[in-house]
């Protein structure tokens, strides 16, 4: 029978030989441009519901969702394609998870600062990242920074974006005698949520393809199906990207307030992006046999230098995605997997009509599934030391609480250097942490 044919595996078959296989090293790679494809097929349906739901969270900033929808496809699509190009990585890029939602909801709508203001802090912060990157100074915050605030952080931003999306389903909602309560769970869009994150968590449990993406269009189908999403048809010329384009104000951002804004969008992006390269590198057997990893360097300036460029767009910071690791899974090995993602994120910008008609509820499920994922990093911190615990705790906790990722991270670090120097514990703590807890204290005191 035919099926019960031994296919070989990629790594035995001969690649290309011709210009693709001389610009990406296939054969150097034990790749095949087939290959390749079929991994930037695999990774690009695994993070594509971002063209919906970043749409959704940036234009409650007040910014055009038609020219977010374009301005996500053409950010991503560009960062992807430098990636695959100059660092010959297998990633794929696109606007940040829990980065977007504090741009929109922290940023523009608690601190009052315009959207236009908060793209100019999120330029900042790509700049210093970038200077960092072709710098020793990366090394040195990336190693100041303890490993128990690292993992707080991404379990902080998390829980900050689940609480976004059960707020937007109106899972739970203000109450003048306890702050927060249960919302009304007879409204569609609170049950419908629910439906959309229990879909999207079956079928990721049983390791189907694209399982957000899937849970987020079939809760948009069972809405359609009620009458309470309007059908507007799926393929159209792209909305104007004129609404976002070079509007960010990168002097307004110099202001003494946004100095804190501007570190939690360079501290979140670079230690996820750190993060993110490594696993997808250790997946992709970058690793040389002295420990050092093929291409890093490049990689990481690829990463910090795309936050810039999809500012000019109208992007919040643009990272690298750690479902990219579906497509190494997949067999991908080179840029080449990264410039298939970056055409389809092109040809992606032809869904307005699509990206249109996915509800907030819809998005609100696949928030919640993936602040649970993101919650997951908590398990990696020492529960049984209380001076790495409670500093760690304090910064998850606080970003829901607070609703701002910088106030959480401000507060966890004040609280570390607190412990560790009272505890008789300094010299564990870095210069770094030293320096940055004071300018945090000043914020608090002067801002």
């Amino acid at each position: 029978m035919e099926h019960a044919k031994h296919e070989p595996t990629p790594q035995s078959l001969p690649a290309s030989g011709g210009l693709l296989d001389k610009l990406f090293k296939l054969s150097a790679h034990g790749t095949t441009v087939k290959t390749e494809l079929v991994a930037g097929l695999t990774t690009f349906v695994t993070m594509a519901y971002i063209i919906f739901v970043n749409p959704n969270i940036m234009s409650a900033s007040g910014m055009d969702a038609g020219a977010v929808f374009v301005a996500t496809c053409i950010g991503a699509a560009i960062a992807t394609l430098f990636m695959g190009l100059y660092a010959n990585w297998p990633v794929g890029l696109a606007p940040g998870m829990g980065l977007n939602a504090f741009f929109a909801f922290t940023v523009v709508g608690e601190m009052g600062y315009s959207w236009e203001v908060a793209l100019g802090a999120v330029f900042w912060s790509g700049i210093i990242f970038t200077a960092m990157s072709f710098w020793k100074i990366r090394e040195w915050v990336l190693d100041a920074i303890p490993e128990s605030l690292r993992y707080a952080m991404t379990a902080g931003v998390g829980l900050f974006l689940g609480f976004i999306g059960l707020k937007t389903a109106g899972i739970v909602a203000d109450s003048p005698a306890t702050l927060l309560t249960t919302g009304d769970l007879t409204q569609p869009s609170a049950w419908l949520a629910i439906t959309c994150f229990l879909i999207i968590a079956i079928l990721a449990h049983r390791r189907v393809f694209g399982a957000v993406l899937l849970g987020v269009l079939i809760t948009t189908l069972i809405g359609l199906a009620m009458g309470i999403v309007e059908y507007n048809g799926i393929f159209a010329a792209p909305p104007s990207l004129a609404p976002t384009l070079f509007k960010l104000d990168i002097m307004g951002a110099l202001d003494v307030g946004m100095i804190t804004v501007i570190l939690a969008f360079l501290f979140v992006n670079m230690f996820d992006t750190a993060g993110t390269l490594m696993g997808v590198a250790e997946r992709a057997h970058l690793r040389r046999p002295d420990g050092t990893i093929e291409g890093l360097k490049k990689s990481l300036k690829a990463d910090s230098a795309s936050s810039v460029i999809g500012t000019f767009v109208g992007c919040p910071p643009v990272t690298s995605y750690v479902e990219s690791s579906a497509g190494v899974a997949a067999g991908g090995r080179t840029g080449l997997t990264a410039v298939t993602i970056a055409v389809l994120f092109l040809l992606s910008i032809f869904l307005a009509p699509l990206a249109g008609m996915v509800p907030a509820y819809a998005t609100a499920g696949a928030l919640i599934y993936v602040a649970f994922l993101m919650t997951s990093s908590l398990a990696n911190i020492d529960w049984h030391d209380y001076t790495e615990m409670a500093p760690a705790a304090i910064t998850a906790l606080m970003m829901p609480l607070t609703f701002s990722i910088a106030n959480g991270i401000a507060m966890g670090f004040i609280t570390y250097a607190v412990l560790k120097v009272t505890t008789g514990q300094a010299a564990k703590v870095s210069a770094g942490v030293y320096v940055l807890s004071a300018i945090f204290v000043a914020k608090f005191i002067f801002m």
